[in-house]
């Protein structure tokens, strides 16, 4: 049961109850009518706008038509309040007994609580990570696989038709640069010394095992063979080995993907992929041949001052003109990316989303461009920008790490703090936001932890019911219908925990409608909040305690408040891919 839709439903029915309202109905619109919690829990259960927004169209006064509605919200059984604030805000208090069948409702549904229809199964595709695979991850591409993969999941429990994918950025000039560097490692393997890594290459020990590798398989066959002919057999295993090396790192994390797409499937067969793409957008008018003008700073790689084949992405919403095919007859970067977006297009996704580091700022204009003009504005491109994170230890800044040469391993901060730690700290931050990772305050035991915090609360939740055997060793908790035992639940902070617990529906569907999945790790933190405060109330007030072996129904009851806590916390931490540990030492 999701209450805010339930009572929006309510008051939409009442509202259509009022004489006044009913002679003006095809003048009234009611789509901007918002129900909600109100901003002060004090005020009441639920909060509406409906009188604000409706006294304008109906020609009255909103504090006037707020009494009407009022008047008639009173009529409805659950409700048990119905005060006006300010200009006409409404405030519904509603009944014990509606909180007691919510709970009830909340218990039955168990982890499935919240789920949503709100996607509508569209068909929707995630890109995130999408590392060159050139070396292990590093922390900067930590963030945007939790986010990525963090949205998926709330999508997918939304009710989005989700697929997880990563790109495989292997056809680009990185990949030479990486060939070269596995083959220098492959000549330090076969005896050579081979001094100073030169510049340009890769300089990281991770190479190390690579090049010993091929040293196994081919002996000293390669070093006899020209480039042309080494080369593209060192491509092949060096990214094969950089991507076992990058799926263990995701693992590590608890990323999954169910796609991994090669850029080199789009140059295959002569770039039959990328030549189609561009003939679509020809064939559409969005291909023409000129020159662009010599941007302003420092000049991109892909510009030249003669004839190019363009896309003309500035009818389609974007800054510039962008080049598809230099003057030598070679695609650029660019045609990838559209031919990319085309295959995902062609493969039925309504929306696709990007997520990508804050480096790639200016790929947003570009890429929506892409969209609009490959699927006639049909499909929708989003790109989420991940800001930088900084790491510290007690506040200092961490230092490069030995094994890849120049930058912090993702691997060794999972194997540091865990990738609890990890992810969720990822996600108590907007993505849009820099985050400051501070490997000190994500391993400490206290409230300012927040994913201590949450898992904590779920822990307690599970010794709640142990200590409930203890006290009633004869009761069979496996064959026990909590769902129906909620009668007793009726004190107030109680009910303000069930009332936390109905926010979760909401807070579901408007994260997946804006894309921001750390509204479920601030949402998570709220609610363990509210229970540790009430776990603490039950110290100093014996009354109030989960477990009293001299109340056997009223425990029972409490069991059920308890077990849809469990529930909801499990549910989150399972969309944050995190676990839900039944103990903390």
């Amino acid at each position: 049961m999701n209450l805010f839709a339930d009572f929006d439903t309510r008051i939409k029915n009442a509202l259509e109850t009022i004489d006044f309202i009913k002679e003006k109905r095809s003048e009234v619109d009611f789509g901007r009518l918002t129900v909600e919690p109100p901003r002060d829990q004090s005020h009441g259960d639920v909060a509406t706008n409906a009188a604000m927004v409706l006294a304008k169209p109906l020609g009255t006064n909103p504090r006037a038509l707020a009494d009407l509605i009022s008047a008639a919200l009173r009529n409805d059984p659950d409700v048990s309040e119905v005060s006006v604030a300010g200009p006409g805000f409404i405030n519904i208090r509603l009944s014990t007994g509606y909180w007691q069948r919510l709970l009830s409702s909340i218990i039955s549904a168990g982890t499935d609580y919240g789920r949503s229809v709100v996607g509508s199964g569209k068909k929707t595709n995630v890109e995130y990570v999408s590392a060159n695979p050139t070396g292990p991850m590093h922390v900067g591409h930590c963030r945007g696989a939790v986010v990525g993969d963090a949205l998926a999941n709330l999508l997918s429990f939304a009710g989005y038709d989700v697929i997880k994918e990563y790109y495989i950025n292997d056809a680009g000039g990185q990949i030479e640069v990486l060939a070269r560097s596995v083959f220098l490692r492959y000549r330090e393997a076969l005896g050579e010394t081979i001094g100073d890594i030169p510049a340009g290459l890769y300089p990281g020990d991770y190479l190390v095992p690579v090049g010993k590798e091929l040293a196994d398989e081919f002996g000293p066959r390669l070093h006899n063979m020209p480039e042309e002919e080494w080369m593209p057999l060192v491509k092949d295993r060096a990214v094969a080995a950089m991507m076992v090396m990058i799926r263990e790192d995701l693992e590590a994390l608890n990323v999954h993907h169910d796609v991994f797409f090669s850029e080199r499937t789009l140059h295959a067969e002569g770039a039959k992929l990328i030549r189609a793409a561009i003939n679509d957008l020809t064939f559409k008018g969005h291909v023409y041949k000129g020159k662009l003008p010599p941007p302003k700073g420092q000049l991109p790689e892909d510009w030249e001052d003669r004839d190019q084949t363009l896309f003309r992405s500035t009818e389609v919403g974007d800054d510039i003109d962008r080049p598809l095919i230099k003057s030598d007859g070679s695609y650029t970067y660019f045609a990838a990316d559209v031919a990319y977006f085309k295959e995902k297009y062609d493969r039925g996704f309504d929306e696709m989303i990007y997520v990508l580091g804050a480096d790639h700022g200016g790929y947003v204009k570009r890429l929506e461009a892409v969209a609009r003009a490959v699927s006639d504005g049909k499909a929708k491109l989003t790109v989420l920008l991940c800001q930088l994170v900084k790491l510290y230890r007690d506040g200092e800044p961490v230092k490069m790490s030995k094994r890849s040469g120049d930058f912090v391993t993702l691997r060794e901060v999972v194997d540091e703090v865990g990738r609890d730690s990890v992810r969720f700290m990822m996600l108590y931050r907007k993505n849009s936001e820099p985050l400051d990772f501070d490997f000190a305050k994500v391993t400490e035991q206290s409230k300012d932890n927040p994913v201590f915090y949450v898992q904590y609360a779920h822990a307690r939740c599970m010794s709640v019911f142990r200590q409930a055997k203890d006290a009633f060793p004869d009761l069979d908790f496996d064959s026990l219908d909590l769902a129906s035992t909620v009668g007793a639940i009726s004190d107030p902070n109680e009910l303000q925990l069930v009332a936390k617990l109905a926010e979760y529906p909401r807070i579901v569907e408007s994260a997946a409608l804006s894309q921001e999945p750390h509204r479920i790790a601030f949402y998570l933190y709220d609610l363990a909040s509210f229970f540790h405060a009430h776990w603490n109330k039950g110290k100093e007030q014996p009354e109030l305690r989960f477990v009293n072996d001299k109340n056997r129904e009223l425990s029972i009851a409490r069991l059920g408040l308890v077990r849809a806590v469990a529930s909801v916390l499990r549910s989150g931490l399972g969309i944050t891919g995190t676990a839900a540990p039944e103990e903390m030492r």
